[in-house]
């Protein structure tokens, strides 16, 4: 069904009117698609939909300027052109409404997106790399209105690292930096601060971006009066446009309905982008949405009969068709015939998806009932069975809920039964849970040979004439290893280039490996990460640095609805393994040594959160991340760089493992568990509590996501039976989830002899200065006075009150 990518100048009119002809067949099909959805929808086949209907000329000539290598960063309009570069079908397109699991029948991502997110395979089954530069790229979108933004910008400044960094092995990845990114957003998302935020930064970096506004004049039910000064897009971001003296945007302006400049319009825009790298504004104007914004409600709420009378008459589609018949391509009665073809080939479609999202679990239910049957004749609660038994079989078409709800169910009726068919029940349920599962959970790590938790630790080696170093002359020279070894190696962020950021952990970095490999941003930590998980996904291994932990506030959004996401939601077939450095932990005040912790780990499952204690332990990490292909979020102790640590010999090589903790201190009276800055607090009050008799065991979880995955712990506390958790977050933060790990799934509280304790943080960020930190987190007093009143709870004869 793929629309011919390449517009000819002297071509017959019969060839003319072929592809034509298939385009208009493209958009018909589309609608098609997009009326029967909304139908399946409301009959409750699907429980949700979201269409591209109204937008599927536009995306058409954007397709046939779309080509091999490019990407595509859209959001959930843009069936129309994947049908166009041949990357959705019809039966693919209702799979999605349906949420198949089958990855080969609903390849967007297996049922885990509602139908209008779309994405293309980057990897093989096995993790590796496809060559994407023989394929038609789309990355994985994402709900959040403008969330596709910041991503776009990395994907479009790859191709300007591949263009002018030598050394980079390009093989799948690149053809001279010729690709293009194509972006598409609703008019009314363009009033997100993420669309200014990377319209902004990409016209600063000039990369090779085409960016699509699909303007049908509304968000949701909200005119454009309310959403964007003078009600348009592309008049208020005139001061972008490039000119002779300045360089900026090309800002182009096209009708929605009008095929013919549609196509032209975006010839023109490739051409400047893929050869200047420049970045392309196009404003798709005059565009319609003929069944409102979704399935939750009807346009004709909000839409007059006047606005109403225009959108029919200035169809897309319908416009299109009149100009066909107008210029002699097709007559009507050859387009009623056509129209009729689709239409039966969009409802076998349908039919066909049904059948094959439905049937597998028509098996299951099958297998069930049979098994049901055995089960009720050998129990006393015969009946009861039978009738769950009944009740799953009067279900025409059964969710898998049913079937496993069902199966747990008659367990609980046959608890006391000590038959054959009791057992094969319980392997049944177990049997299909294991099966099961996966379909919904699977991939939110990297199951690849590749992934982090593979690569084995390697210690720093020290020798004779090893020396004792400020710290962060660690993390700058391993950064240096690393940027040797991997050319395809990146950094940027707030003053990560010139002044080497500002702790000196890049000093004379971007001297050495110039601006595109170490550069400086402007202050916007979303498109920030938007580069990097960009960048990422087209084969390159970027680090992203958010100057502190604090700020990384502005991209939570970011990294946890794409980057977290990403490859669970693509069922392993899209990675971005992006770095992103930051520093934080202890120093002094509200905005620049708060503790997100508790946050942070609650909303980026998907990435590996490392908390390192000193340099040492942060360069061991990078290092094995740049041996894996996942990303992660490193936390730098930002008290820690001008501390003393001993060069290891070895730079570059050692490897600091993830999910694995460290004992720093053995002890056999208490475990104490902590982290990062705090944990040089801890190893001063360990000192001062064996001044009185108190041995504490120290341990540095080292790494919050995963954690503990061999389970040290809880060794440790089988020793000492006593478990404390010191952090500098809120309480019920970081702790709460280090404690919840360490009893609930390491099933420690059966080794205590007194209840596990929390030290964290007053319930506030801290007050500025020393003494601001003194009362805000843990000292060395707290952490003191509350270990040793466990104690004279225990032992009050030893121990007396101390206050």
């Amino acid at each position: 069904m793929q629309t011919n990518p390449d517009v000819k100048k002297d071509i017959s009119f019969e060839d003319f009117k072929t592809e034509v002809l298939n385009d208009y067949k493209i958009a018909v099909t589309s609608r098609e698609c997009s009326l029967l959805g909304r139908r399946e929808v409301l009959t409750g086949k699907a429980k949700f939909g979201i269409f591209g209907d109204g937008k599927e000329v536009p995306q058409l000539a954007m397709a046939k300027a779309f080509k091999n290598g490019d990407f595509r960063s859209g959001y959930y309009r843009d069936q129309t052109f994947m049908m166009a570069i041949d990357e959705l079908t019809i039966e693919q397109f209702f799979a999605g409404l349906y949420a198949n699991t089958n990855l080969k029948e609903e390849p967007m991502s297996a049922g885990r997106q509602m139908g209008g997110h779309f994405t293309t395979h980057s990897l093989d089954e096995n993790g590796n790399w496809n060559n994407l530069t023989a394929q038609k790229n789309s990355s994985s979108d994402i709900s959040p209105t403008a969330g596709q933004m910041p991503r776009l910008l990395g994907l479009a400044q790859a191709s300007k690292i591949y263009r002018h960094v030598d050394g980079i092995d390009t093989t799948n990845f690149s053809v001279n930096g010729n690709e293009v990114a194509w972006g598409t957003i609703g008019n009314a998302s363009t009033s997100e601060g993420l669309f200014f935020e990377t319209i902004n930064a990409a016209g600063v970096l000039q990369v090779p971006m085409v960016m699509s506004v699909w303007d049908d004049e509304y968000g949701i039910s909200v005119h454009a009066k309310y959403q964007t000064t003078k009600e348009n897009i592309s008049e208020i971001l005139k001061g972008f446009q490039r000119d002779n003296d300045n360089k900026g945007y090309e800002i182009l302006r096209v009708k929605g309905w009008d095929y013919v400049s549609l196509i032209e319009t975006y010839q023109e825009a490739s051409k400047i982008a893929r050869e200047e790298h420049v970045p392309v504004l196009i404003h798709v104007q005059e565009l319609t949405q003929p069944q409102g914004h979704s399935t939750s409600g009807s346009h004709e709420r909000y839409k007059d009969k006047n606005r109403l009378d225009w959108e029919a008459e200035y169809d897309c589609n319908t416009q299109m068709r009149k100009w066909m018949i107008a210029t002699g391509i097709a007559t009507e009665e050859e387009l009623t015939n056509l129209e009729k073809t689709i239409k039966k080939a969009v409802r076998d479609g349908k039919k066909a998806a049904w059948s094959s999202y439905t049937q597998p679990i028509q098996e299951e239910k099958n297998q069930l009932i049979s098994l049901l049957e055995n089960v009720a004749k050998a129990s006393s609660n015969s009946a009861f069975i039978t009738k769950l038994k009944n009740d799953l079989e009067s279900i025409d078409e059964p969710l898998r809920k049913d079937v496993m709800s069902t199966a747990r169910k008659a367990l609980r009726l046959v608890i006391n039964d000590t038959s054959n068919e009791k057992n094969q029940l319980i392997q049944w349920v177990n049997n299909y849970a294991n099966t099961i599962q996966p379909k919904y959970s699977s991939h939110l790590y990297s199951q690849s040979e590749k992934s982090a938790l593979n690569i084995k630790e390697v210690k720093p080696v020290y020798n004779e004439d090893s020396k004792q170093v400020d710290a962060r002359l660690i993390v700058r020279d391993n950064f240096d290893a690393i940027f040797k070894k991997f050319p395809e190696a990146l950094v940027f962020g707030e003053d990560a280039g010139h002044i080497g950021d500002v702790n000196q952990g890049l000093e004379g970095m971007q001297e050495k490996y110039g601006e595109l490999r170490v550069s400086d941003t402007g202050i916007r930590e979303a498109t920030i990460l938007g580069q990097g998980i960009g960048m990422a996904m087209r084969g390159l291994r970027p680090i992203a640095e958010i100057q502190y932990l604090d700020y990384i506030l502005y991209a939570l959004q970011i990294i946890s609805d794409d980057l977290a996401t990403l490859h669970y939601r693509t069922k392993g077939r899209q990675k971005a393994p992006l770095i992103i450095r930051t520093r934080g932990h202890r120093l002094e005040g509200i905005w620049h040594s708060g503790s997100q912790m508790g946050g942070i780990l609650n909303l980026v499952r998907g990435i590996h959160v490392l908390v390192p204690r000193n340099m040492t332990k942060a360069a061991g990490f990078y290092n094995t991340l740049f041996e894996s292909d996942e990303p992660a979020l490193i936390v730098e102790c930002l008290n820690g760089y001008r501390l003393k640590e001993t060069m290891p010999s070895n730079i570059g090589s050692f490897k600091t493992p993830i999910g694995v903790v460290e004992t720093i201190k053995e002890g056999n009276d208490i475990t104490l568990v902590s982290y990062g800055s705090t944990l040089r607090i801890v190893e001063q009050a360990a000192k001062e509590l064996q001044e009185v008799g108190i041995d504490a065991e120290i341990i540095d979880v080292q790494s919050l996501l995963p954690f503990d995955l061999n389970h040290d712990i809880v060794k440790s506390v089988a020793k000492t039976n006593r478990l404390m958790v010191i952090d500098e977050d809120v309480p019920g933060g970081a702790s709460a989830y280090i404690l919840n790990e360490i009893l609930n799934t390491q099933n420690a509280y059966q080794h205590l002899d007194s209840k596990p304790q929390t030290l964290a943080a007053q319930p506030h960020r801290p007050a500025y200065g020393t003494d601001g930190d003194y009362f805000s987190k843990p000292s060395v007093e707290d952490v003191f006075e509350t270990i040793y009143n466990v104690f004279h709870e225990v032992n009050p004869n030893d121990f007396p009150k101390l206050r």
